[in-house]
């Protein structure tokens, strides 16, 4: 298909953790508003990086995920944001960390992509530059809800007891130690919450896979099987947070880009900043290639520099589907790491995976608008 006949393609996701069912509404009617703002723009002829900055601003306005308004508290009880945008056709990226008077950071990642010599900023100096370039700056109070301060609450409690964090793979399995000193090879240094090799890797694109399962007979790809896991864990009942947005575009020009933005994790140290707004990492988009972005636990997909894993696995012919069915069992095979990813190619073939109880997705293409909470 050439350049001008491709199809405009926007993937978007709002986060792999334990969804609970009181919310589960409110995270696909928040893709969907992110998808119908974003395709909007592509369908009428404009970018992909004008499509992924529209729909994860769409979602950072959103209180119901973990990016902009809403986001997760530090230790200290403040918002601090993190986002990057890339642009596949030109490599030019923007990104900002550790911003606690912006309202949308994904675009004064757009800033930085457009206006500055720099790739990245961070603190007051990314926040000044901003704006410079006339974005408001707002109190941080403003970003900050009483739901968070609770979480935040639950969370210290849950650290003085010496609990594990169980965001993203849910609950631990009764009977079992939260150390999980027996899956020791498992661990992963940086969260006890990586030890926690529960959930079957998930992912799918289309109709008839089975979690634990691989779902393509294609013996000459490398790397297909899952994480190893005998069955699929439930989905816990409890939960106690959300997670990092992002977005993937194709436009008709045969452009990709990638957008991800988060408020981090749960009573995280001040300054911490997470793959999200790593190029490569959380985030990534190369014509030649694919654009990615990916949501979870940030400190392994980081070790594993996972985005620019996934999108070099595609440059070496391996279908989309697959390459991100492959990065998250490298994920949790390598380091027993927790999360999801939207990947995309040049083509327009995509996939998307997650090994946590859920992942809020949204797929728009000339197929129509689709949304769901689990692949």
């Amino acid at each position: 298909m050439s350049a001008l006949t491709r199809f405009p393609t926007l993937l978007v996701h709002g986060g792999a953790w334990a969804i609970p069912p009181e919310m589960a509404e409110d995270h696909e009617r928040g893709v969907a508003r992110a998808l119908e703002t974003g395709y909007k723009i592509l369908t009428s002829g404009g970018s992909a990086t004008d499509a992924v900055e529209a729909a994860v601003t769409i979602l950072e306005d959103d209180p119901t995920f973990d990016a902009g308004r809403g986001s997760f508290l530090t230790s200290e009880g403040k918002v601090q944001l993190d986002a990057l945008l890339m642009d596949g056709a030109t490599l030019r990226a923007g990104g900002v960390a550790c911003v606690e008077r912006l309202r949308n950071p994904i675009q004064a990642a757009r800033l930085v992509l457009d206006k500055s010599p720099h790739v990245y900023l961070v603190g007051p100096g990314a926040e000044n530059f901003a704006a410079s370039h006339g974005m408001p700056l707002i109190d941080n109070s403003e970003l900050v809800l009483d739901r968070e301060k609770l979480r935040l609450e639950e969370a210290r409690s849950r650290l003085a007891q010496g609990l594990a964090d169980t965001t993203f793979s849910g609950p631990e399995e009764p009977g079992v130690p939260s150390n999980r000193s027996s899956f020791e090879g498992w661990r992963d240094d940086k969260s006890p919450e990586t030890a926690h090799p529960l959930t079957t890797a998930v992912s799918e694109v289309g109709p008839g896979f089975s979690p634990g399962t691989n779902p393509t007979s294609n013996s000459n790809q490398q790397g297909a099987s899952m994480a190893p896991s005998s069955e699929a864990v439930q989905p816990p009942q409890t939960f106690d947070s959300h997670d990092t947005v992002g977005a993937v575009a194709l436009d008709t020009n045969g452009n990709l880009a990638a957008g991800t933005s988060t408020g981090g994790t749960l009573n995280k140290t001040p300054s911490r900043v997470g793959d999200s707004s790593l190029i490569g990492c959380g985030c990534y988009a190369d014509n030649h290639s694919a654009a990615v972005s990916l949501t979870g636990w940030g400190e392994p997909i980081m070790k594993l520099v996972l985005g620019k894993w996934a999108t070099d696995r595609v440059a070496q012919g391996v279908i989309p589907e697959l390459a991100a069915q492959q990065a998250i069992s490298y994920l949790f095979t390598r380091l027993g790491g927790h999360g999801g990813i939207i990947l995309l190619g040049p083509d327009g073939q995509f996939g998307l995976a997650h090994n946590t109880p859920g992942m809020a997705w949204g797929i728009a293409d000339h197929q129509g608008l689709r949304t769901g909470l689990i692949i």
